[in-house]
């Protein structure tokens, strides 16, 4: 059974242009990008992702694991592949793991 998501409020338009008049677009791209990590990984996992933001067309997760950190470094390429499908390729262009 699949749980209710926390942050169902971001698929309202009201929001979504809200964000565009505040320039904040970008933070909601980056919870639904952390939202698709949740859903993608195990939980143990999960729990290791600190943040996702993006700056300037580069998505930016900091990892608290180190064996993690070094998974995502190897799969760079096929999770920027994921996400610019889903967002568009213009939107990103590079992510970086710290």
């Amino acid at each position: 059974m699949k749980k209710n998501k926390k942050r169902e409020f971001q698929s309202s338009e009201l929001v979504k242009s809200f964000a565009r008049i505040h320039g904040f677009e970008h933070k909601l791209i980056a919870f639904e990008i952390k939202d698709f990590l949740e859903d993608y990984l195990d939980e143990s996992l999960f729990s290791e992702i600190r943040s996702v933001n993006i700056e300037d067309k580069c998505i930016i997760i900091r990892i608290d694991s180190p064996i993690l950190k070094h998974d995502f470094q190897m799969r760079k390429s096929f999770y920027l592949k994921k996400f610019q499908d889903k967002f568009g390729e213009a939107q990103f262009s590079d992510i970086r793991i710290v």
